[in-house]
């Protein structure tokens, strides 16, 4: 009772401080030149998402500086919503009445473009007797919409592999017709404010995705943002903000002082002791206990395996040699079944099972193990999403790493293992890890690895694994902890007591990348 009475104060005050600080904001800020546009629709609803503040203060920070920004604002401009979607509930309808309010509350004293939702009776004529294989694959004047909308309703749903139901159907219609309007509004509202470029929260959820498009289809410029690795920090890129696309310069290295960086950031990893998006995952990390012991004494090697959350949107980018990775754990399985003398760790992603949310996987790797009868294999291990068994742990006893696109890929490679990946990631592009072309070639280097006595750790590949890491974590990750602190609800944050002067660029290494970034064109780099 008292937490829950706490965090609606905190709220309280925080929309106090968003109040006041727009309200200086609008007497400080004298904007002129072609504006900034603004657009995250799927970053929150009635909260106030770490995303949704990074888009804020970021706005902010450009209207200090003389920039024009105009937000492009959801008033019901969708029948059905990403976040407004219940995965137990298709029909149910999305909160916008709470959700306006929210907008309101945000950009108050702010210049807004309202749209609004109205069906193209053509396309719902066109896709009402569809099914969802013909729906994933609906084109409208030469749009693709259906798979625009496919990431999104997959994350909604917390499945890759969508069902063919009446709910399913009914969901995958309304995001076409809501992804067309988006569409729509957004070309007339370019037509109205014409500015030079385009910031959007993410770029794969299908609001975004669509403005995105049409904007680059206009030669506007389009930039992406999401949640960077460390806490209260944020990806922009001109590219996928989810692909986390990074221009290492060849000649960057690392010094004591960064070395010593990164090792602190890696202690605390290896403890469990972090958050990812605000979401604490580990509540206590276990080592390996003597059950698990005395069974692995029964055989010549171990090889953890670590998967992926299905539905993360991620895994758009991930899915270059394989359909996606449960492709991959049946691939996985047959080596599983070649190689008894070899004890496979198969481990759950913690965020399958995300306590107290409705971001659970309905595709989960449990299913995929008790549909396959994994558990009843003697050479493998299963660790379910809620057993907080320590990956690192694990990699320290492997004879080698297996994962899909998981960003304990690059950690196991620092800690001296080599990494076999099947997917692509921010860490692929980079030397790194073994990342075969092609499904036979990766079979190839898992067999040559099983097979082998001891397999060596390239000490280039450590050496490179920790450059790309600090980069990522250092570098490319825009520091916004001064302004916000962590809401009871997971991914939420409230707004701290701040001036105004802290949205200066000579205060705010963030605001600062930010406002270089878009204005200027720079990479978005601290």
């Amino acid at each position: 009772m008292f937490k829950r009475i706490s965090d609606k104060f905190q709220s309280w005050l925080s929309n106090l401080r968003i109040a006041r600080t727009a309200r200086a904001i609008e007497a400080q800020a004298k904007p002129n030149g072609t504006p900034v546009v603004f657009f995250n629709a799927s970053a929150r609803l009635g909260y106030l998402s770490q995303n949704a503040a990074f888009s804020l203060l970021s706005a902010w920070g450009l209207r200090l500086e003389g920039a024009r920004v105009v937000h492009f604002v959801c008033a019901s401009g969708m029948s059905r919503c990403v976040l407004g979607t219940n995965p137990d509930d298709p029909a149910q309808a999305p909160p916008c009445a709470a959700c306006i309010a929210q907008s309101n509350r945000l950009f108050q004293d702010s210049e807004i473009g309202w749209f609004a939702f109205s069906e193209d009776q053509e396309i719902r004529k066109q896709i009402a007797s569809l099914d969802v294989p013909a729906l994933q694959n609906y084109v409208f004047k030469g749009q693709p919409l259906g798979e625009i909308v496919t990431p999104s309703l997959r994350w909604s749903l917390r499945r890759h592999n969508l069902q063919d139901d009446q709910g399913t159907r009914m969901l995958l219609r309304e995001y076409i017709l809501s992804a067309y309007n988006v569409g729509r509004e957004f070309t007339k509202f370019l037509d109205s404010v014409k500015p030079q470029v385009v910031v959007v929260f993410n770029g794969i959820m299908f609001p975004e995705a669509m403005a995105r498009q049409v904007a680059q289809q206009r030669g506007i410029r389009a930039i992406t943002h999401e949640v960077a690795l460390r806490p209260f920090t944020a990806f922009f890129t001109d590219g996928q903000a989810t692909a986390y696309p990074m221009d290492i310069p060849t000649d960057f290295k690392l010094g004591d002082k960064e070395n010593a960086q990164l090792d602190a950031y890696l202690s605390q990893r290896f403890q469990g002791q972090f958050t990812m998006a605000g979401i604490r995952f580990w509540p206590q990390m276990q080592g390996l206990d003597d059950e698990f012991l005395q069974k692995a004494k029964d055989f010549k090697k171990i090889v953890p395996v670590f998967t992926n959350v299905i539905f993360d949107t991620s895994q758009v980018h991930a899915n270059v040699i394989l359909p996606h990775m449960f492709a991959w754990l049946d691939v996985a399985l047959t080596l599983v079944k070649a190689h008894p003398d070899t004890l496979f760790v198969i481990r759950a992603h913690p965020d399958e099972m995300r306590p107290g949310t409705r971001k659970q996987s309905r595709e989960s790797v449990a299913q995929w193990v008790l549909d396959n009868k994994v558990r009843e294999l003697p050479n493998v291990v299963f660790v379910d999403a809620n057993e907080y068994l320590s990956s690192y742990a694990l990699i320290q006893r492997a004879h080698f790493v297996m994962v899909y696109n998981s960003s304990i890929g690059i950690e196991a490679s620092i800690l001296g293992k080599a990494v076999l990946s099947a997917g692509a990631s921010r860490y692929t592009t980079y030397p790194t890890v073994y990342f075969p072309k092609s499904i036979a070639a990766y079979v190839e280097q898992a067999e040559e690895f099983l097979q082998s006595e001891k397999v060596v750790q390239r000490d280039e590949f450590v050496q490179e694994a920790r450059r790309v890491l600090y980069y990522q974590l250092f570098k490319t990750a825009l520091p916004f902890e001064q302004y916000l602190s962590a809401h009871s609800r997971m991914g939420y944050v409230h707004l701290k007591d701040f001036s105004i002067d802290a949205l200066r660029l000579e205060n705010s290494a963030a605001i600062k990348a930010v406002v270089d970034g878009v204005v200027a064109g720079k990479p978005f780099l601290v």
